[in-house]
């Protein structure tokens, strides 16, 4: 398919992906500072800021790509596929911002290594998103749908080792920390964090179908 040929006048599908992936990663290094400087309560507000202003960008680029589904007759690829995509990386956003939001809520007092470990992982996985979306718009060439799905194959490596983490930090939760209280937070930390992970191979999971319908 000559994707080229399809775009509508109206805007550029691909273009609001690619600017929906980049606050993606905005909102998951501006997390990852923030798990980073946890103990300076100046540095972790403005970080937290930091997530919800990429947070609330993310979604009016959602808005801005559904607005342009119900006026568009002839989108690039299949509408379903464009809604379910949009949607799915807006699903990304937001569970960073939860995460962010449920630390200050839950009054979350210091930072365990496993909520490091999982935080570096979500952020390599919003990385390797962001370089997925990028090469959709080029799927008619055979070796950028192989990268693609290279690509997405990374993703998927990265939710797995995620959830071989919260596995072990639950685990040890449970058996090590003696306040019930912590044990609730933390719990709810290792989850939010390990979903980043899962919707990020979500999102692959959709590209993949992407790739190989129209590549």
């Amino acid at each position: 398919m000559l994707f080229g040929r399809l775009l509508p006048r109206e805007g550029n599908f691909f273009e609001l992906f690619n600017q929906h992936a980049d606050r993606i990663v905005e909102a998951a290094r501006a997390f990852s500072n923030l798990v980073a400087n946890y103990s300076d309560i100046e540095k972790r507000e403005s970080y937290n800021r930091e997530v919800d202003t990429a947070e609330r960008a993310a979604d009016r680029i959602t808005q801005e790509v559904n607005r342009m589904l119900h006026k568009t007759f002839i989108t690039p690829i299949d509408r379903e596929q464009i809604h379910s995509l949009i949607n799915t990386m807006d699903d990304v956003a937001d569970l960073i911002q939860d995460s962010a939001e449920t630390m200050a809520l839950y009054d979350v007092r210091h930072m365990t290594d496993d909520i490091v470990r999982l935080t570096d992982l979500s952020v390599k996985c919003c990385e390797r998103l962001k370089d997925a979306v990028a090469l959709i718009d080029k799927l008619s060439d055979a070796a950028t749908a192989e990268a693609a799905l290279k690509t997405c194959e990374e993703i998927d490596k990265l939710e797995s080792d995620a959830d071989r983490v919260m596995r072990s930090a639950m685990s040890k939760l449970f058996r090590e920390e003696p306040d019930v209280r912590e044990v609730i937070k933390l719990k709810a930390i290792y989850e939010l964090l390990e979903t980043i992970t899962d919707k990020c191979e979500d999102v692959a999971n959709l590209i993949e179908g992407i790739v190989l319908e129209n590549s």
